[in-house]
């Protein structure tokens, strides 16, 4: 079974928009059944926060990510793309979402389904998306 290690964890609280993130001692697998035996505890119960695991993706699959992006949005090459950098804040729209996925699929050489497609904002969940896609591709 294939596996991911991550070693950060992201929790946002929807109200503030303030982002907190936890470092990991050492990372932590997470299969592909998207199950694992990491468990934690929040002591803010009166405010609901959403959690999200970043896992490390190679520096590599980054900068190309970055590189796609920046072809089929028409960017400048002072205009700096990273992997937090959310398609929107470069001025994406559903249209051109679609371009940059359609490019990641012919550089990366993999197909994305549709919804996990959707899901894709920032240039780091690409990375992500795409490096798992390789990784089942070569299993």
């Amino acid at each position: 079974m294939a596996s991911s290690f991550c070693s950060s964890i992201f929790m946002q609280a929807p109200i503030s928009a303030k982002t907190t993130r936890f470092s990991l001692q050492k990372p932590v697998s997470i299969f592909n059944n998207r199950k694992t035996n990491l468990s934690f505890s929040l002591h803010r119960r009166s405010m609901p926060a959403r959690l999200a695991v970043s896992c490390a993706v190679k520096q590599e699959t980054v900068e190309k990510v970055s590189e796609i992006v920046k072809k089929q949005l028409s960017l400048t090459d002072d205009q700096k793309v990273t992997a937090g950098t959310k398609f929107t804040e470069l001025g994406a729209d559903s249209l051109d979402t679609v371009e940059i996925v359609m490019g990641l699929e012919e550089e990366f050489g993999i197909t994305m389904a549709e919804e996990r497609a959707k899901e894709i904002a920032t240039v780091q969940q690409a990375a992500e998306l795409i490096e798992e896609l390789v990784q089942e591709k070569t299993a």
